[in-house]
């Protein structure tokens, strides 16, 4: 049942995550196969740093079902275009529910292959989101892990979440739950009340200057 629970949660964040991908391909005018790419590098990219890292078989070289899931995302875009390529809403309600879901499927695996729990907070956070960092790369944006919103911060915050469930002796439905709401919610408020992190400010003029060699 758990594992059954599981594999949804992770089709889901899959579609999710590569439509984001390939709603932002289609921004930048990709062509069907480029967008297809990045959809699908958006859905699998963090899963795959997460099973290297974790020496495990890679989730998606086990099933073509991630493939066709992503192709089935690039269909949903091309038919509903208008909908799902119109605004940053569209982009971000993808974006945020992946995140959340991929957050919980790395926490879940990292613990059954037997490493502690602050090591699955940080697979979480990989998970969920380093294939946005690659196709943010692949279009040539700055990734939105770097910048000052609530992404990589809403991860830790679930994972916290989810860690802190686990030692009270709830089902693992309660803490997956709860993690994935928290993510979101913190997305959510984040965009809504304008929340973000501080910027690590370096004043220009404490910068060494170039020498003539170095120019």
């Amino acid at each position: 049942m758990e594992q059954t629970f599981l594999m949804i949660i992770e089709v889901l964040g899959t579609f999710a995550f590569a439509i984001s991908g390939i709603r932002l391909a289609a921004a930048k005018r990709f062509d069907w196969f480029g967008a297809y790419v990045v959809g699908l590098v958006t859905a699998i990219g963090g899963g795959t740093l997460r099973d290297v890292l974790l020496d495990i078989p890679v989730f998606w070289m086990l099933s073509p079902m991630y493939l066709s899931v992503t192709a089935i995302s690039l269909l949903m875009v091309i038919l509903f275009r208008k909908a799902l390529v119109g605004g940053m809403r569209t982009i971000f309600i993808f974006d945020a529910i992946g995140l959340a879901l991929f957050v919980v499927v790395g926490i879940e695996k990292t613990l059954v292959a037997g490493w502690p729990m602050w090591v699955a907070v940080v697979m979480g956070i990989i998970t969920g989101s380093f294939g946005g960092v690659t196709r943010d790369i692949l279009i040539n944006e700055e990734p939105l892990f770097f910048r000052k919103d609530i992404y990589a911060t809403a991860c830790l915050a679930g994972g916290v979440a989810y860690w802190l469930l686990t030692l009270t002796g709830l089902a693992p439905w309660i803490a997956q739950i709860t993690c994935a709401v928290t993510v979101v919610g913190l997305r959510v408020a984040a965009v809504m009340f304008n929340w973000s992190l501080p910027i690590l400010h370096v004043d220009p003029k404490a910068l060494p200057k170039e020498t003539e060699s170095e120019k």
